[in-house]
């Protein structure tokens, strides 16, 4: 019988320091996963997904992307600037609530 685990992140795809994203790592490289069979690969990763699939296989494991949605180059290029723009708006709201709150100590 085969030993399956289900692992659900939270996370944007940007965000390389997710707790579970960077145990997956860890498991692929100490060569516990032999298939990861992932629904989104931008999900993942949205950038550097041919460089995380290099690592699997290397490693020995085959990654399984289910969604092979393909998009058009220009339909790639406005999703991954609406992400980044999501992304970076995100940390500046961030960085605002965090100056508001050490200002009221």
């Amino acid at each position: 019988m085969a030993n399956v685990e289900f692992i659900e992140g939270v996370g944007g795809g940007l965000n390389f320091n997710r707790q579970k994203f960077l145990a997956l790592m860890d498991d692929i490289g100490t060569r516990q996963i032999r298939t990861l069979i992932i629904a989104h690969k931008d999900r993942l990763t949205r950038f550097g997904f041919e460089w995380f699939e290099h690592y699997a296989r290397h490693n020995d494991c085959e990654v399984l992307v289910l969604n092979q949605e393909r998009l058009s180059p220009e339909q790639e290029m406005v999703q991954d600037l609406t992400t980044i723009v999501c992304c970076f708006s995100s940390r500046l709201y961030g960085l605002r609530n965090y100056k508001k709150s050490q200002g009221k100590r």
